[in-house]
């Protein structure tokens, strides 16, 4: 039971996050942030996560609500997995230190409040662009930036979605 105890343990609410990572830097841990929907876990996930977990000495993974998802116009289908399973299965990931949900459109609210040292997105962002509308600019980069933090772009994996998993499954 101590295993699933450690798991459970990665599961935080954003007030519990920003007491956790007050701590982290005290001790001088370099805080890595990301996001996503993690639906349905692949191997283009896993090897993103893993990468940035590199980055740094903690990595937060901030996961959309179902209700987020629902609004992001994924599919009537979308999520298949709940944010509590979703949630579940990537604190079970060992690079993964914590685990945090979000509610809204963007995780602006969510950087904003954690206050991450490095952002982390695929690259099919751009880490360099500045524009708020363009479909390659990665939220909450402004804020990171200001605070003296990174923002980067790691590659995907090719030929892992997890569109591509249910369509498969589909046919």
């Amino acid at each position: 039971m101590a295993r699933l105890n450690y798991i459970q343990a990665k599961l935080s609410s954003t007030t519990e996050a920003i007491q956790r990572i007050e701590l982290w830097k005290i001790k001088n841990e370099k805080i890595v942030f990301t996001n996503g929907c993690f639906d349905i876990l692949h191997t283009g996930h896993v090897t993103y996560l893993a990468k940035s977990a590199d980055l740094g000495t903690k990595l937060i993974v901030a996961i959309n609500t179902d209700a987020s998802v629902k609004r992001l116009g994924k599919g009537d289908d979308r999520p298949v997995n709940s944010e509590q399973a979703r949630a579940f299965v990537l604190s079970a990931l060992g690079f993964i230190d914590m685990v945090v949900l979000f509610d809204n459109d963007t995780p602006f609210e969510i950087i904003q409040a954690l206050q991450p040292d490095v952002l982390v997105k695929g690259a099919d962002y751009d880490p360099e662009e500045t524009d708020k509308t363009s479909k390659k600019y990665i939220v909450g980069s402004d804020i990171v930036k200001k605070n003296g933090g990174t923002v980067e772009a790691i590659s995907l994996v090719e030929g892992f979605s997890t569109t591509g998993i249910i369509n498969k499954l589909k046919n």
